[in-house]
């Protein structure tokens, strides 16, 4: 029996519009690919997720790819607010899932900096009934470590929980450990997914 849905947060209950983002601070599209190749593609991504490094640190590893774009990197990084925006359909979601007796949940790889820069877009995390946030626990998805965390800290089973996420290698890596997985490509699509997996009968 299905008892806990459990929501990746970016780009299911919020869009994370990073290019956007980067296009409305000025810079063109060269501009924008040299960014990620520094910090979103380049080797210390982790590093951000999990929250070991400060964001100086951080803001020096990025830096030390490609010196010559120092600036563009601290004005791109210097505040993020905006960078993640709402979904207006979150927080009703989350209240239908609950009226209908699911425990709600998050698990996501959510930095340190987005989470303090973008509070106006997790406006429905207070509707949830807990959740893992990587930098908070050191722990980055898709590795074992973060799912069994959130089952350990909630008392929760493998087999009675849906995973959201839109990346499929997160997903895969659930379902290895026993979670039923949807890997979310819209809202429509999602809930389709999911009235099939908890419909009575089904386990």
């Amino acid at each position: 029996m299905i008892r806990n849905i459990i929501f990746d947060i970016g780009n299911v209950l919020t869009d994370f519009r990073w290019r956007e983002f980067l296009a409305d601070k000025g810079f063109d599209q060269e501009m924008i690919g040299r960014i990620a190749r520094a910090s979103v593609m380049g080797p210390y991504w982790d590093e951000l997720d999990r929250g070991e490094w400060s964001d100086e640190k951080l803001l020096e590893a990025f830096v030390s790819l490609d010196p010559e774009i120092e600036e563009e990197l601290r004005k791109a990084y210097g505040n993020v607010t905006g960078m993640v925006t709402k979904r207006d359909y979150a927080i009703p979601w989350i209240q239908e899932l609950k009226a209908a007796g699911y425990r709600v949940y998050y698990l996501s790889n959510f930095s340190h900096r987005a989470y303090e820069d973008c509070q106006d877009a997790l406006d429905f995390i207070p509707y949830m009934d807990g959740g893992i946030l990587s930098y908070r626990d050191k722990v980055v998805k898709p590795g074992e470590e973060i799912y069994r965390l959130l089952l350990d800290r909630y008392g929760l089973v493998a087999q009675e929980c849906v995973f959201l996420d839109d990346t499929p290698g997160n997903v895969e890596a659930a379902r290895a450990l026993g979670f039923l997985g949807i890997c979310f490509q819209d809202k429509e699509q999602a809930s389709r997914e999911l009235a099939r997996l908890t419909a009575p009968g089904k386990k």
